[in-house]
């Protein structure tokens, strides 16, 4: 159960791209917390250089600043590296809408640097975050590999893109890649802040302030939320997963379903707050449930995760009334 047993040979050497954002910082923390040498590439347009103050001093933590998109800086950075946990990008259905081409150039085109540094550099497993919106408007739930619809976001075009690719990679050229569909990830480290910000963190830090947070939608949407730790478990568990599960992709969440509306009365009831929410219009791309069939994951990766919605939730909640 979950990844505390895992085990990586001694000596072992990780790259974490966009390690110093919401799950590559919590990925960093993990394996240094196990002893293994960890490297953090990230350029700081998103991520947060506070997130790693926990372990900025670790001498087995090496920070770069420098971009994906620079194929030299991702050479450099993967030179001696083992295992890479690919999480640089950008993220948002709507803001992609909104920047198309820069969506390509960072989430297709960094990937594929990615992809092609560790191809030159000899790494033994390339780990990547795709994204459940590869599913699009296919409608039937729960959702699973290999029955995907029609997409309707440029972010979903390029983490589309991003697996074909790794299935090239694997066929072509030998490098072992691994996908991972992550299902509305929420836990420690999310940004509550901006526009675009994820909804469980943006609804905790405006209840806290006591104001009334918007619902995009009538509320009766559905989400595989899915804790940041069975995260940590699938990246951890796709590094040691064998060479005939590479080139495929997974779905990575709990498995459980629930609704935006019944979020917002479980949060408003924690924190002890009773704030009637504000609904706005659907955003744009976004699909309208999600559920994700996580049995592939469970046979060709052994991931087991172990915390519910339930459990998780209350983790988060406790970890943003400590640090808002």
């Amino acid at each position: 159960m979950g990844y505390q047993d895992v085990v990586f040979p001694e000596g072992s050497v990780f790259l974490v791209t966009g390690g110093a954002g919401f799950i590559g910082s919590n990925l960093c923390e993990a394996l240094l917390d196990r002893g293994y040498e960890v490297r953090c590439l990230d350029n700081l347009s998103t991520g947060r250089k506070s997130n790693l103050d926990s372990f900025i001093d670790n001498p087995k933590f090496t920070f770069i600043e420098e971009d994906i998109c620079d194929l030299d800086a991702c050479m450099r950075a993967t030179t001696g590296v083992d295992y890479v946990l690919h999480q640089a990008a950008w993220g948002s259905v709507p803001r992609s809408v909104e920047m198309p081409l820069f969506y390509e150039e960072v989430n297709i085109r960094g990937t594929l640097n990615m992809m092609e540094a560790s191809r030159q550099n000899g790494v033994k497993k390339f780990v990547y975050a795709s994204s459940s919106s590869v599913y699009g408007d296919e409608p039937n739930l729960p959702k699973v590999e290999g029955r995907e619809g029609n997409l309707l976001s440029p972010y979903a075009l390029t983490k589309r893109t991003d697996e074909e690719y790794g299935r090239l990679y694997a066929k072509l050229y030998g490098l072992d890649t691994y996908g991972m569909r992550y299902f509305n990830v929420f836990g420690r480290r999310q940004d509550p802040d901006g526009a675009y910000a994820a909804v469980i963190p943006r609804f905790i830090r405006l209840m806290l302030a006591g104001e009334r947070p918007t619902i995009n939608g009538d509320g009766k949407q559905s989400r595989d939320f899915t804790y940041i730790d069975n995260v940590i478990e699938a990246n951890l568990k796709a590094c040691l997963a064998p060479h005939e599960a590479a080139g495929e992709a997974f779905n990575i969440a709990y498995g459980g379903r629930e609704y935006l509306i019944d979020i917002y009365n479980h949060l408003a009831e924690a924190l002890g707050v009773n704030l009637e929410p504000i609904y706005g219009p659907d955003r744009v791309g976004d699909i309208k449930h999600s559920n994700a069939d996580i049995s592939k994951a469970r046979m060709l990766l052994g991931y087991d995760p172990d915390y519910d919605f339930e459990t998780g939730i209350a983790l988060a909640i406790g970890w943003y009334k400590d640090n808002l």
